[in-house]
């Protein structure tokens, strides 16, 4: 498995679009559609915002040694895309909606002077 493999692993496991993806991590869906597809190499700035982002091991995401994610979420992540496939599509959707105000509110509160 390449690593363009994994980053699709990555999106698909938390049950994100390319597009939502992307957004997350400040970079075009075109680029994360062609990374995917093989078209274009990942650059070091992209493995970085995921890994930060996702909270994707690093080792796992280079080389695919060891797990996915980082041991203080693997459980929490399972568990949430468990829940939230478990959900009929107009609550995927609302559950979502929610998660996107909350990442939202995330984003302002860390802007804010402590």
């Amino acid at each position: 498995m390449e690593i363009k493999d994994r980053i699709k692993d990555v999106r698909t496991t938390i049950g994100l679009s390319q597009v939502k993806f992307a957004e997350r991590i400040a970079v075009a869906a075109s680029f994360i559609s062609e990374v995917e597809s093989g078209v274009r190499d990942v650059n070091e700035r992209a493995i970085r915002l995921i890994i930060a982002e996702y909270n994707v091991s690093e080792d796992w995401l280079r080389a695919g040694v060891g797990s996915m994610f980082n041991d203080d979420v693997t459980a929490s992540v399972s568990e949430a895309m468990g829940m939230f496939k478990s959900l009929d599509q107009t609550f995927q959707d609302g559950a979502l909606k929610i998660l996107a105000v909350l990442t939202e509110m995330n984003v302002i509160k860390k802007s804010l002077p402590t």
